[in-house]
């Protein structure tokens, strides 16, 4: 299944540079700031990741990005980025019908816009990703610590003490608990209870969502 069909909407070079952005906010769960800062070249999309640099906390992170996203933002960079850049070019990955870099709100209303349209039964822009990515990789069954880094939150409680989750580790967690990780999937995600660590992970992240004001 997918989250939004392939509509006319989505193939000209605007549609195909929104779809990208919805796919790489629902595979990666970044930031809605983390979004607008990817350049090209913090793509390795070979390798499946992104490099998310300077995130909260001033601190640079490796993603894993499933491989629809990654054909997606493929099919964007080769086919829509060329027709929107303008010299002299930053590189920047996601870019107005203007040529130029995304302000937090112009990408919050674009992003609101096309969840709208979709008719989903939800309302929410950016961080309804984020909240979606963590909630189908916990119930998926990955545990909080692989979440917590693909998030970029350094702890989870004020006690805790961070743990480094190795990139290759965390991308084989991904593949195997977010349903939109692999371009084709037959499995469903197994149901799990909710730990005491993860409902503080969701606190944060509604205070987050608090924080962006979306």
């Amino acid at each position: 299944s997918t989250l939004f069909p392939y509509t006319t909407l989505f193939r000209s070079p605007i549609g195909l540079r929104d779809r990208a952005i919805l796919e790489v906010l629902y595979s990666t769960g970044i930031r809605r700031l983390e979004t607008i800062q990817l350049k090209l070249y913090d793509l390795s999309l070979d390798r499946g990741l992104i490099l998310v640099r300077q995130g909260k906390g001033k601190k640079d992170r490796y993603v894993p990005i499933g491989e629809r996203a990654i054909a997606w933002l493929e099919k964007y960079v080769r086919e829509a980025r060329p027709q929107l850049a303008i010299e002299p070019d930053d590189m920047t990955v996601f870019l107005t019908a203007q040529g130029e870099p995304f302000s937090r709100d112009h990408l919050t209303a674009v992003v609101k816009d096309r969840v709208d349209a979709a008719k989903l039964g939800k309302t929410g822009s950016c961080h309804l990703f984020r909240h979606t990515m963590a909630t189908l990789m916990h119930e998926g069954g990955a545990d909080i610590r692989y979440i917590q880094q693909m998030l970029g939150h350094e702890d989870i409680t004020t006690t805790q003490i961070y743990t480094q989750v190795a990139i290759r580790a965390l991308q084989q967690i991904h593949a195997a608990t977010h349903p939109g990780a692999m371009l084709e999937r037959g499995e469903k995600p197994s149901t799990k209870a909710t730990s005491p660590d993860a409902e503080v992970l969701f606190q944060i992240l509604a205070a987050e969502a608090e924080d962006d004001r979306e």
